[in-house]
């Protein structure tokens, strides 16, 4: 008679305290797997994590199991002819490790793609640093030609003193900028998506002080190299995401030099102003006491003088 043997089964309990999506990072680490093929063993259906065990080994396995977090268990195995590689719809066969301590290298659920699918217009998915600068450069140029558009329009409509034309234009003006905002914001979204973040911290840029300086941080950070709870890495930069992020970077650039310098020139003309201001002040002093001092020796105080009196013993 041959020995009992055993297989571990898990139907998506955790242990007491552990997240699931700690478990699911954790559990795709073990089996070297996605953490989305990793998410089909959650759907709350028993799944056979390994069959045909000895006690010894399912007890090796479930160790290394339960270090992930999840609250696998052993039960008596059938004669039935089962393995991991049912789990998933079309998978390579499972090969059994060569040691009995090896963690389960199975393939488990769907093979999840290299990279993500572009989404601008939406809050899933997830964009770099690069793609994220360059899609914020075609909106502002997208933007800034609509804008100036509707300022010559909004200029001739108060010229001929049009209401309604003002009330339909302020409308449409509102409408159009709270789209460009929306657009704005999915970006930012996806961007705190690659770094692994949640896109309602895009909130923290309407908090005063922290959102002056938060959309640095969004711009700074580096995303996840691999794919996280959010999906797929973003795919590589093309050379047009490299042009206009570096235009983007440049227009930053000038537009800080310009700010710097206009700085100092206002700080250079109002200290040329103070000190032209005292100096004018000083000289009016100046000349106050010089006509104040002035002797009487001027050519019309002579002129106007007496003759002096002549010395009749001398002659």
């Amino acid at each position: 008679m041959s020995d009992p043997r055993y297989k571990i089964v898990f139907d998506g309990a955790l242990q007491p305290g552990v997240d699931i999506t700690t478990a699911k990072l954790n559990l795709a680490d073990l089996f070297k797997s996605d953490v989305t093929a990793i998410e089909r063993l959650f759907n709350g259906s028993l799944v056979a994590l390994k069959r045909d065990l000895s006690h010894s080994d399912a007890q090796v396995y479930l160790q290394a199991l339960g270090k992930t977090g999840i609250d696998a268990r052993i039960e008596p195995d059938t004669t039935i002819e089962l393995n991991l590689s049912d789990v998933q719809e079309h998978s390579a066969p499972v090969t059994e490790p060569d040691s009995p301590y090896a963690p389960p290298r199975a393939n488990v659920g769907e093979q999840q793609a290299e990279f993500a699918t572009l989404k601008p217009l939406s809050a899933e998915g997830r964009i770099g640093r690069l793609r994220y600068l360059a899609w914020s450069m075609v909106l502002s140029l997208v933007t800034l030609p609509i804008v100036s558009v509707l300022a010559l329009i909004g200029l001739g409509l108060v010229s001929t003193d049009s209401t309604s034309g003002l009330i339909i234009g302020g409308i449409f003006a509102f409408f159009l900028f709270l789209a460009f905002a929306i657009i704005g914001i999915l970006f930012s979204i996806q961007r705190l998506h690659d770094i692994g973040w949640s896109g309602w911290l895009w909130l923290l840029t309407l908090v005063p002080f922290v959102g002056s300086f938060f959309p640095l941080v969004i711009m700074v950070v580096p995303g996840n190299d691999g794919a996280n709870r959010y999906g797929p890495p973003p795919p590589p930069n093309s050379t047009a995401v490299k042009v206009l992020c570096s235009l983007w970077i440049v227009f930053i650039g000038l537009f800080f030099v310009g700010g710097l310098l206009g700085g100092i020139s206002a700080i250079q003309q109002e200290y040329e102003t103070s000190l032209e201001s005292s100096y004018e002040s000083g000289s009016v002093t100046a000349d106050e006491v010089d006509v104040g001092v002035e002797p009487a020796n001027s050519a019309e105080d002579a002129a106007e003088a007496p003759p002096a009196p002549v010395d009749s013993a001398k002659e």
